[in-house]
């Protein structure tokens, strides 16, 4: 997996199989990343993680609104 230097600048690789770095990166990617980063992510990960990343308040409630409307639309 090739790095964004915009969402990762501290390293050159990560192991996806270990749970801190896969969590680390995540939240990175919910803070830095672009639409086609976001995209890549798989939300239902994101969605049980989403109260473990320590975001940032403004980007914790977005996430957290539509995570919300997302279960009430699938009712």
């Amino acid at each position: 997996m090739v790095l964004p230097r915009y969402i990762v600048w501290s390293t050159d690789k990560i192991d996806m199989n270990d749970p801190f770095q896969r969590k680390w990166f995540i939240r990175q990617v919910l803070i830095h990343g672009r639409a086609e980063d976001i995209k890549k992510l798989n939300l239902n990960e994101v969605e049980k993680l989403l109260d473990e990343l320590n975001l940032p308040e403004d980007i914790y409630c977005l996430w957290k609104t539509y995570f919300e409307a997302r279960r009430h639309d699938s009712r």
